[in-house]
């Protein structure tokens, strides 16, 4: 069984297509059943549907008790998210409140709650859609390159502490994709060249590809993963001196 919070990106019927029974989530009752019932004629799969509120910590409430409580559950795959790309000085907190809370906070809860069933059970697997834009970040990006490279360090984190675990966690960081993402988000799709925005459905699949592959983290528009790769090494090279017992040479007077 596989849970998909809203399915802007994740494309179930490509998870039922790979056998798989679904747990559709979002707010949109009659869009769930409508996508269930299509799923359901053509796969033969069973699909249920939890109608719920990301951003609303009631609602979340239920997603997790049956992440919790099902024993079905092998994947969970954290595809709820939206976007504004705003000048940060006049925007609307609240909404910039409400694009953390799903962003953020949202996939933080239902990983937990997930996490200790996939672990007692022997096998399971995570998947974090991030963005592109948690590396490239832009003026009109401080809250969602924020909340993105959130999404980001965390699934690299839980790689670390599941090292030893037959739970597998991915983050995927899909360039600009035509979705209902962009709907409302400050930027005009339309507006961006047409050769940087990827089709749902070429996304998706690169994300699958790079999860059979066993990629921590699998960026659907890199021509090369060895660029990804050394990225990390520069990272990684600054980590024995981020924390020493005296400043650098050049802040001691």
């Amino acid at each position: 069984m596989t849970a998909i919070p809203p399915t802007r990106r994740a494309r179930p019927k490509r998870l039922a297509d790979r056998g798989y029974d679904l747990i559709l989530v979002a707010r949109n009752t009659a869009r769930l059943e409508t996508l269930a019932s299509d799923i359901r004629g053509r796969t033969g799969r069973a699909v249920d549907v939890v109608t719920a509120d990301l951003t609303d910590a009631a609602q979340i409430s239920v997603v997790e008790e049956r992440l919790r409580t099902d024993e079905s559950i092998e994947v969970l795959i954290n595809n709820a998210g939206g976007a504004l790309l705003t000048p940060l000085a006049a925007s609307d907190a609240a909404a910039y409140e409400a694009l953390i809370n799903l962003n953020v906070t949202a996939l933080t809860r239902l990983t937990i709650a997930v996490l200790p069933g996939l672990t007692a059970r022997g096998h399971g697997t995570v998947v974090n859609i991030s963005s592109a834009m948690a590396l490239n970040i832009l003026p009109v990006s401080a809250v969602y390159s924020g909340t993105k490279s959130y999404v980001l360090t965390f699934t690299q984190a839980l790689q670390q502490e599941l090292a030893e675990s037959p739970v597998t966690v991915q983050a995927v960081l899909p360039g600009a994709v035509r979705t209902e993402l962009w709907d409302g988000s400050g930027v005009d799709l339309e507006a961006l060249p047409d050769e940087s925005i990827m089709s749902v459905d070429d996304a998706v699949d690169a994300a699958l590809a790079g999860l059979d592959a066993g990629e921590p983290v699998t960026i659907p528009s890199l021509p090369q993963i060895s660029d990804w790769e050394s990225f990390e090494k520069a990272r990684q090279t600054l980590v024995p001196n981020l924390s020493q017992r005296v400043p650098a040479d050049r802040y001691r007077g």
